[in-house]
């Protein structure tokens, strides 16, 4: 809180209101943030309103700019890996969602296994820029199904196994080869299933948000196939 304070160069007796996250996700951060914001609000006699943790990743980019209506948006983040028509502020129909593991949630899993600190999705995304994506051909799971749901659970099972395989540590340009091609794996899941629901649903638009979406990857992929495709 001090250092968003800091950053918009305000200080808490000019706030007029709170937002809180409300869920979904990890129950011990919500019970924290709720608290403070309940205390905080209680004691300033402030309006607290309770924020969809999913709504507020699909409605993010209205901050930075326009964004017409209706768009595809894929929240795409730790905890979450959903795809949503958005018709509307409050307009929104699941597409399609995870199975299991969260595409970020693989991310750090991933990381945790080759010996990298939490969190992993931003030290993989670094390795991965100098490696080979095509050295190892880890599993791209769902991608022929005709559906617009994610798993993630087996590309982690996969980078395991691999794991559990070498005579040793893996480091070096063999590091950065694994992290390169696990994201690899990871990024065509996500942009192809994307790809598909804009297709399916007539849609031009594409918003990618949630802490993946920062994946330099997956932004490089995303915009060259959206150039490509007029999007």
């Amino acid at each position: 809180i001090d250092s968003a304070f800091e950053a918009a160069g305000v200080d808490l007796d000019e706030i007029e209101g709170l937002g809180v996250t409300r869920g979904p996700g990890l129950v011990g951060a919500l019970l924290v943030g709720i608290s403070t914001a309940k205390a905080i609000a209680w004691a300033r006699s402030l309006p607290l309103v309770a924020v969809h943790h999913m709504e507020g990743h699909i409605l993010a980019p209205l901050l930075e700019g326009e964004v017409s209506f209706p768009y595809l948006a894929l929240a795409v983040s730790g905890g979450h890996t959903h795809l949503y028509r958005v018709d509307g502020i409050g307009r929104y129909a699941v597409l399609g969602r995870t199975l299991d593991d969260a595409a970020g949630e693989a991310f750090d899993k991933v990381a945790k296994l080759l010996g990298l600190n939490y969190p992993g999705g931003v030290l993989i995304d670094r390795l991965a820029a100098e490696g080979n994506p095509a050295a190892i051909a880890f599993p791209r799971p769902l991608l022929h199904k005709k559906n617009l749901d994610f798993s993630f659970s087996g590309i982690k099972t996969a980078v395991l196994n691999y794991v559990q395989r070498q005579d040793g540590p893996i480091e070096g340009e063999h590091l950065r080869d694994v992290a390169a091609s696990f994201q690899a794996a990871v990024v065509e899941v996500l942009v192809r299933k994307s790809m598909r629901a804009l297709e399916e649903s007539g849609l031009q638009r594409l918003v990618v948000a949630g802490g993946v979406a920062c994946n330099s990857g997956l932004r490089e992929v995303f915009h060259t196939r959206g150039e490509a495709a007029g999007l």
